[in-house]
């Protein structure tokens, strides 16, 4: 098949939208890619990007397409300009681009924001192809719940949004099964409608890892490590208080690995509170550096803050974390919890609970290490029986090709 991917973030920026787009190649599949100009997390266009445009052209066999826009920069109103600016670049460069190029199913990629499917709804207008739409964040809810936005006007005028994309696209895939019913309330037609979760990747499936030299080793500490987007969704304040709480005990170290929008405010945060001994901040790195820090880890920790949108979320790091055969700890609720849970992978604890995130680190650290251990073979065992990432590209491929017939029946009936 002729495959468009369409999604606002791409390589060199760290999406598992990467991963997809090599495995579509690899079964066979011709890909294309519309994308933005790569500036996220830090908000700034990558150097290595601006001083060499043409080496980003190709990525693993696709040919890979993108558009103008602006750069996420800080705060709210650059950040709702940059989603704006990818929509109209997306809108009125992408059909030129794509010109004569035949297209049988066009694929979006959406972490945030849902305006990413207004080209992808124009461009299978163009090309009379399905539109397959991915979920991986349900607006307006999240909008709502990180705090964007609190008008209840504009949050009506984003529901009418939303419901204007799923309308038009001929399958809407949600993350976990807590967004189905979310996604149906914008579906006037819920058949339309499947689960499809986040694959755990092979790259966390390493034995021997030589741990990253960037962790001073402490003899005797037990490290709880945070890998990813550092943000509001994350709900550092909770996780800080919990280490601020066993700030006294030496036996307990939290190390950070990613970056994000709270980045400074974590910085500043850690300092103001005395935690620079307590809390290591190790900044970004690619993919494939993270299962060697999480090598160091004793325990790896989720945190989601409290509320219905994020109890209905999967974090995308728990398949990561499962696959890596390290033991989880969880400071949230509902949908990541229940897969901790289920899978006998680690403790948790209710979103926003400070003095349970101590808790439950401190009886983690006091397991034996077999103990341990057998709750990071156990996440590993159903992070390949659920997300094994074979099992989960089958299945995109069986729904790429039903939105394909799909299409063909609308149009014989038309």
């Amino acid at each position: 098949m002729k495959v468009l991917i369409i999604s606002q973030y791409f390589w060199p920026e760290n999406f598992r939208i990467n991963d997809l787009v090599q495995e579509l190649v690899q079964r066979g599949h011709s890909v294309a890619v519309l994308t933005g100009i790569p500036n996220y997390p830090a908000g700034r266009v990558f150097d290595a990007y601006r001083q060499n445009p043409k080496a980003f052209e190709y990525y693993g066999g696709a040919r890979v397409w993108r558009v103008p826009m602006l750069a996420r920069g800080h705060g709210a109103v650059r950040l709702f300009l940059n989603y704006l600016s990818f929509v109209i670049g997306a809108c009125l460069f992408g059909p030129w681009q794509l010109r004569g190029q035949q297209t049988d199913v066009i694929f979006v990629f959406e972490p945030s924001p849902v305006t990413v499917g207004l080209p992808a709804i124009l461009l299978g207008q163009i090309k009379r192809a399905p539109v397959v739409f991915w979920a991986l964040d349900l607006w307006p809810e999240t909008l709502a719940a990180i705090g964007v936005v609190r008008s209840p006007r504009v949050l009506g005028w984003v529901g009418h949004l939303v419901k204007f994309i799923y309308e038009r696209c001929t399958l809407v895939l949600g993350q976990s099964r807590g967004f189905l019913e979310s996604i149906a309330r914008y579906c006037s037609d819920v058949r339309k409608i499947r689960y499809f979760p986040s694959w755990a990747e092979e790259v966390f499936n390493q034995p021997d890892l030589v741990p990253a030299p960037e962790v001073p080793v402490l003899e005797g500490t037990f490290n709880v490590l945070f890998a990813g987007n550092i943000g509001e969704a994350q709900d550092l304040p909770a996780v800080l208080d919990a280490a601020e709480s066993l700030k006294h005990n030496p036996a307990i170290r939290w190390l950070i690995v990613g970056d994000g929008r709270k980045s400074d405010w974590l910085l500043e945060e850690v300092a103001r509170r005395g935690l620079q001994d307590n809390v290591l901040l190790l900044g970004r790195f690619p993919v494939e550096r993270m299962p060697s820090f999480y090598a160091h880890a004793g325990a790896l920790l989720v945190s989601l803050k409290k509320d219905p949108v994020f109890s209905m979320t999967i974090p995308g790091k728990v398949q990561s974390y499962l696959m890596a055969g390290v033991p989880l700890v969880g400071m949230l609720d509902g949908e990541g919890a229940k897969v901790i849970t289920e899978a006998n992978a680690g403790l948790v604890c209710a979103a926003g609970d400070a003095s349970g995130l101590a808790a439950v680190v401190l009886q983690m650290a006091a397991m034996r290490a077999d103990q341990r251990h057998q709750l990071g073979a156990n996440g590993r065992a159903f992070a390949q029986k659920e997300f094994g990432r074979s099992l989960l590209m089958d299945r995109l491929d069986v729904l790429l090709h039903e939105a394909v017939d799909l299409c063909k029946q609308a149009k014989v009936t038309t």
